[in-house]
């Protein structure tokens, strides 16, 4: 015997199939609401840790500022603690020079002409004096420019002036002649040659002048000597 189904199937399949879409459709929205959360929290995280990065570098970088403004106060020390050695070395060169260059001064002055001024620039030196002639000013110059201190002598000013007498001494303004000359001072260290050959210069003239001296006192010895036999033979 056949069976007719006389219920309204089709109906009912409609609604099981909307039963199943809406399904599909609420695990499709929950599926894509779970992974959205899962991409922020991702990328939260993400800019969580690129924050902390952030602040890891700005507070290094802080650092280094502060260390190059360190490094930069101590190259400014440095820099003034080498410029200091650097007049402390050039002070030191330059403090046997004034004893040399004094002494030269005094060695190489000759008769007739009186200093009254001196002037230094750098390495140039101002002289300033009187003397009874124009030929003691050359004689002057060519003394200091073989005395190893000075160099290149460049006279100025050489112009007369009213003579002043005062009495028997000679006084410093009876001298005739005013004049003005510059010469060049080497720098420390740069005449070290030189000196030697000047002591040497200098300490031979003591070496020869002694041998002068047994000579001399050798002829009063030879006389007493030749005078004995003639003695003798009275």
């Amino acid at each position: 015997m056949a069976r007719i189904n006389l219920l309204p199937w089709r109906e009912e399949r409609r609604k099981q199939r909307q039963r199943e879409f809406y399904g599909m459709l609420g695990f499709a929205a929950l599926a894509g609401v779970v992974l959205s959360g899962l991409l922020w929290f991702y990328y939260s995280q993400q800019i969580s840790g690129q924050n902390d990065r952030n602040a890891f570098l700005e507070t290094e970088i802080a650092k280094v500022k502060e260390q190059n403004k360190e490094i930069e106060r101590l190259d400014k020390q440095k820099a003034r603690l080498l410029a200091r050695k650097a007049v402390i070395e050039e002070l030191q060169g330059k403090r046997s020079q004034m004893v040399h260059l004094f002494d030269s001064l005094v060695r190489t002055i000759p008769d007739g002409v009186v200093l009254t001024a001196l002037k230094q620039e750098g390495d140039i030196l101002t002289l300033e004096g009187r003397t009874q002639s124009n030929a003691r000013v050359s004689t002057y110059m060519r003394n200091l420019e073989g005395s190893g201190w000075m160099s290149s002598p460049e006279l100025s000013i050489i112009e007369a002036k009213a003579q002043e007498t005062g009495g028997a001494v000679l006084d410093i303004k009876s001298l005739p002649y005013v004049f003005t000359l510059k010469v060049k001072l080497p720098a420390p260290g740069e005449n070290t040659a030189q000196q030697p050959a000047v002591d040497d210069a200098a300490a031979a003239e003591p070496a020869m002048a002694a041998p002068a001296a047994p000579e001399a006192a050798a002829q009063p010895a030879a006389e007493p000597a030749v005078a004995a036999p003639k003695e003798v033979r009275s």
